[in-house]
């Protein structure tokens, strides 16, 4: 039996969420990368090979939706693999923008185990 790993990019730079975010998606079958630098979210991304992004929406000063458009961009130009992206949001009213941003999915801090993975696994565009 092949077993599938996976592999999950986290951009924060806050503790608390890097902490729920290892407690909700941590597994055997998953690895899960931390960076607090939004600049090189590109880089980091095809370095670690994630195939999905975890993105705070405030990361020291670069926006999570600046991050997720980025990320589409390098998508769309090839310089790395189609990445899902999921929003961390502070509250419910910023799902508007995470979706004009083209974020895959969101969840509001704080957010349940459950809903996190919901988030994860959901189809890219729901």
């Amino acid at each position: 039996m092949v077993s599938v790993m996976a592999r999950v990019a986290l951009l924060t730079d806050d503790i608390w969420v890097e902490n729920e975010v290892r407690a909700a998606l941590t597994d055997p079958g998953t690895v899960i990368e931390v960076t607090s630098d939004p600049v090189t979210i590109v880089d980091f991304v095809a370095r670690t090979q994630a195939g999905v992004a975890v993105i705070d929406l405030q990361v020291q000063w670069m926006g999570g939706m600046a991050v997720v458009r980025e990320l589409r961009s390098a998508v769309e130009n090839g310089h790395i693999p189609p990445v899902r992206t999921v929003l961390l949001l502070d509250r419910r009213a910023d799902g508007f923008l995470a979706r004009r941003a083209g974020a895959d999915s969101y969840v509001v801090k704080p957010f349940t185990a459950q809903q996190l993975r919901e988030a994860v696994s959901l189809p890219a565009g729901v």
